[in-house]
């Protein structure tokens, strides 16, 4: 759905469409209406993450995922900065963007990816490589 600051809570960083508020337990985050990205203030995919069934937000298609993570050059939907292309410590195949200050932009199907670490992860990342190596 295209953005409109009266119904949405921002505007996705990636595609520019609206992102909706999305709860799972105490643990609101921001999902994209049309790419399925998600938006996690401060610390909130850790909190996420340790909630079972929290995986269940992340709704949106693993590939349209996987096409949306070459569009890594964003800004931050807070305060329109850059924001830091990185990927995570344990699961190198998994890019996201951060801001410091403000969170972190995760696309389709990788917090899934990110709650769920297995033995698989390791080819994952042989197959896409590191972040800091293929995509600088």
């Amino acid at each position: 759905m295209e953005y409109d600051n009266a119904v949405h809570s921002m505007q996705c960083p990636k595609c520019d469409h609206g992102m909706e508020e999305v709860r799972h337990g105490d643990v609101v985050i921001d999902r994209c209406t049309h790419c399925g990205g998600l938006w996690f203030d401060e610390d909130e995919a850790s909190h996420l993450k340790e909630l079972k069934e929290g995986h269940l937000l992340d709704t949106g298609s693993p590939k349209e995922g996987w096409i949306w993570d070459s569009h890594a050059d964003i800004k931050c939907p807070r305060c329109g900065k850059e924001m830091e292309k990185t990927s995570d410590s344990k699961q190198k195949h998994i890019w996201y963007e951060i801001c410091h200050d403000h969170g972190i932009f995760m696309d389709a199907g990788e917090f899934t990816d990110f709650k769920f670490e297995s033995l698989f992860d390791r080819f994952r990342t042989l197959v896409k490589g590191d972040r800091n190596t293929v995509a600088p």
